[in-house]
């Protein structure tokens, strides 16, 4: 099978129309529909079907663009793999969210400068979604995400993930309405508040929803905000509640609670496409941010605390 055919089968799969994959790889709907007729003489399977005025894959076209995210990930990784042992050269591209690239990468950053000036980094801000799509499209060499444990995230196949650090997460709320002895926030007395959550990912959204739920209420969703430091300004002046991490210091008159049954924990990854880690640059960075162990760990399968509460 010609693997620039297999692209373009795994392409549909995921745009859903030939125009858009003949717009995506600069070609005409004509060439495209070509190649993919000559794809399924090659595997002597149909693998489009009319839909309407549009195509869409056979089961066995669902299948073989399955079998080509690993068939694909393989070609890339023996291309990348023929040198291995080459000095590290190059511009890596990195995305991911502020405390992670704050955390995991600008302190590896300072060493690489003095002992592989060759490689040069790239970094830009994306919230874990955006990154996956990037990533994705080849437009990001590594990206750094998190997920709640309470909202898993749901990368595409063709990446592969590293569990890199967890912090718990507790709820922000005005310090004076904290009463002496309370050890751990009771999510049910906040049923009647607004909250805040981030605006351009809806995974600590999802977990707000989770935790409501479990407590037997449905959150008043009023703010959404990206910064911790306004979400702060907003939990001081009285204008709502939010999730905030425990560990991070924050400004009086405002009090991380801990919560428990079920705890909210975050956990970083370093993600990348399958088959790229290779890459001498990448390679690189991904052995200094990883864990002893550096095992890959696919997001989904990622080992999850047990949820308990009723609501």
């Amino acid at each position: 099978m010609d693997t620039r055919r297999l692209r373009l089968l795994l392409a549909l799969s995921r745009l859903g129309s030939m125009r858009a994959v003949a717009d995506a790889f600069s070609l005409t709907t004509s060439t495209v529909s070509q190649q993919l007729a000559a794809l399924a003489k090659e595997t002597d399977t149909q693998l489009i079907e009319p839909d309407g005025r549009r195509v869409r894959l056979t089961p066995a076209g669902r299948r073989l663009a399955d079998h080509a995210v690993t068939i694909l990930a393989a070609v890339d990784a023996a291309r990348l793999d023929l040198d291995p042992d080459a000095e590290p050269a190059g511009t890596l591209r990195v995305g991911g969210f502020a405390t992670g690239l704050r955390v995991s990468l600008l302190p590896i950053l300072r060493e690489l400068g003095r002992t592989h000036p060759s490689v040069e980094v790239e970094i830009s801000e994306y919230e874990p979604l955006e990154a996956f799509e990037l990533l994705v499209d080849d437009d990001l060499d590594l990206a750094l995400t998190y997920e709640y444990d309470l909202a898993p995230a749901s990368p595409d196949p063709v990446l592969e993930a590293f569990p890199l650090w967890s912090t718990p997460w507790g709820l922000g709320v005005p310090s004076s309405e904290v009463t002496a002895g309370t050890a751990t926030a009771d999510i049910r007395n906040y049923a009647d508040r607004w909250w805040i959550v981030n605006s351009r990912n809806t995974a600590d959204e999802d977990a707000v929803r989770t935790l409501a739920s479990l407590a037997g209420f449905r959150p008043r969703i009023a703010h959404q905000i990206d910064s911790l430091d306004l979400l702060e300004d907003l939990i001081l002046e009285g204008f709502g509640v939010g999730l905030l991490p425990i560990t991070r210091a924050v400004r009086d008159g405002v009090t991380v609670m801990p919560m428990s049954d079920p705890k909210v924990v975050l956990t970083a990854f370093a993600v990348v496409r399958r088959g790229r880690s290779t890459w001498p640059p990448l390679r690189l960075v991904l052995d200094r941010l990883r864990p002893p162990d550096g095992r890959p760990v696919p997001l989904m399968s990622w080992p999850r605390p047990t949820v308990h509460g009723s609501g």
